[in-house]
């Protein structure tokens, strides 16, 4: 959306400054010859872009002990997140057994709320129901 934005405020520009004593036998050909020039504008600068944005990570990346190691996140955050995971992994644990398989069911395997409720033998909104109580369970439990 931004890029077409773009575009027409580009377009805009170019035919304000257009001389306005020139004859211009077909507008309407004129103006989508401008556009199209511009979106090929466009399209080359994000591809120069794009390229030395990979050149720039190419020179830049470390590599130690043969790991490039440029986009590993600080070991602190490393730290944290595995932590986050092992206490999410303890709260999916401790969640009633038809309400925690209904929980991995959808939101770790990704069924559909009527799949797992045709594996569990169950109806949709008792699935629903079950998500549902694990979500608050699961916000409850890491919130404290």
């Amino acid at each position: 959306m931004a890029t077409a934005e773009d575009v027409v405020q580009d377009l805009y520009l170019k035919i304000a400054g257009l001389d306005p004593t020139a004859e211009v036998r077909a507008p309407e050909a004129l103006l989508y010859r401008m556009a199209a020039n511009l979106l090929v504008d466009h399209a080359r600068s994000v591809q120069r872009s794009s390229r030395r944005s990979a050149e720039w990570r190419l020179e830049t990346r470390t590599v130690m002990d043969g790991q490039d190691v440029a986009h590993d996140p600080p070991a602190d955050e490393v730290v944290i997140g595995k932590e986050r995971v092992r206490l999410l992994a303890d709260a999916v644990a401790s969640l009633p057994p038809q309400m925690g398989r209904a929980f991995r069911l959808h939101k770790l395997d990704g069924m559909t709320q009527a799949q797992t409720a045709q594996v569990m033998g169950v109806s949709v909104k008792m699935v629903e129901a079950h998500i549902a109580a694990a979500i608050k369970h699961l916000a409850q439990r890491l919130r404290s």
